[in-house]
């Protein structure tokens, strides 16, 4: 009876032994997604990837019908261009005035000469030097005016030169770039269909570099920091599991419940903290796809 029992404890411990995970904690694996998404309005031309397709940064990806835009534009530079080849001529309109005004000074000046030589009278020379002033009056008057026309018409030129950079710089926009190496998720459109600002065209991923977002108990905190190694298995169902280096590149400052998809060697716990673990994949690991962590 003794030998039962021993048994039957001994099975008892193996059982709970063998109960126990041998993780530390699980998750799901996950990636840095890019939406690529429209940022003028307009047809849309063409979609150059597909889903699964590979793209690389600086890649175009879709392209945006740009006609109305380069009518604008257009528009825009001729317009401009009558702007500035309507500014007044300062120098050309005022040459008149200065000549008047060349010719008076030296009519005041030999009127001062022939009242020197008691050849005139004053009030000659009086006549002389008021007519001088009103030339000098009215070629000041002038200058303002064509300043103010001058600085009028600049302004405007450099507005429509700003209307322009703005419409250059929409059609720039209409050639939607791929801002990293990734893989295309989803395509969202097709080619013609409408586009407008903030329109979804295709979700990007980068699979190469991806992480193991898993969550730990407050106990496990301690055995944990920036930069650790870890190893990270990838659970491909039945017995087939791979084992894979990782490094924890973040911890969650704050604590949150336990995720109804997440399981923790802590089962009564009910406040984790969200762990990133970076992974290099060699092609097999999948998003979405199940993993453990062991410390």
């Amino acid at each position: 009876m003794k030998t039962a029992y021993t048994l039957l404890a001994t099975a008892t411990l193996l059982a709970s032994c063998s109960s126990h995970p041998d993780y530390d904690a699980t998750g799901i694996f996950e990636a840095t997604t890019v939406t690529v998404s429209a940022e003028t309005t307009g047809k849309i031309l063409s979609i150059s990837a597909e889903e699964g397709d590979s793209v690389f940064a600086g890649a175009r990806i879709a392209l945006i019908d740009t006609a109305m835009l380069s009518l604008q534009k257009m528009q825009i530079m001729n317009e401009q261009q009558a702007a500035e080849t309507s500014a007044p001529d300062v120098a050309a309109q005022v040459a008149s005035l200065r000549t008047q005004i060349a010719y008076r000074q030296n009519e005041v000046a030999r009127q001062e000469r022939l009242l020197a030589d008691g050849a005139t009278t004053r009030k000659q020379l009086d006549d002389a030097q008021n007519q001088l002033h009103t030339l000098r009056d009215q070629l000041k008057a002038q200058l303002s005016t064509l300043s103010k026309s001058h600085s009028s018409i600049s302004d405007n030129a450099v507005a429509l030169q700003y209307r322009r950079e703005q419409v250059e710089d929409q059609i720039n926009r209409s050639s939607l770039i791929s801002s990293i190496d990734g893989t295309v998720l989803i395509k969202y459109a097709e080619p013609g269909e409408f586009a407008t600002p903030g329109k979804p065209l295709v979700k990007l991923a980068d699979l190469n570099n991806i992480y193991l977002r898993s969550y730990f108990t407050a106990s496990q905190l301690a055995d944990l920091k920036i930069g650790q190694e870890v190893t990270v298995v990838a659970d491909f169902g039945g017995d087939e599991k791979f084992d894979y280096p990782g490094v924890i590149t973040f911890i969650a400052e704050e604590s949150e419940f336990t995720p109804k998809s997440i399981q923790t060697s802590d089962t009564r716990a009910n406040l984790v903290y969200a762990v990133k673990i970076a992974v290099k994949n060699d092609g097999r690991l999948k998003l979405g796809q199940y993993g453990e962590v062991r410390l």
